[in-house]
């Protein structure tokens, strides 16, 4: 088994228009690497620094990671990570 990772459309251009790619660690930075040897480039829109990007939202089994542990959250196979852009805007 593996850790189920969910692309949002604006990073699909990293994992060839997939919208699931599969990973491995044993926390969501090991996982991030792990997908970075495959699919070059998606780690530095996720992380900067040592903390996950101000407008990244991540979900470890529908739980937000900024509650758990951040980037240092422990995963597992047979986890479901959900990758989704912050969305913010509109008219006054």
């Amino acid at each position: 088994m593996a850790i189920d990772v969910r692309i949002p459309t604006i990073l699909r251009t990293y994992t060839d228009g997939a919208k699931a790619v599969e990973g491995s660690g044993g926390t969501l930075d090991e996982l991030f690497t792990d997908l970075e040897s495959r699919h070059p480039g998606i780690r530095a829109r996720l992380v900067d620094g040592g903390s996950l990007r101000r407008f990244v939202n991540v979900y470890l089994n529908d739980e937000d990671v900024r509650f758990l542990d951040g980037i240092g959250t422990p995963v597992g196979d047979g986890d479901s990570v959900t990758i989704l852009p912050a969305v913010a805007g509109g008219s006054a």
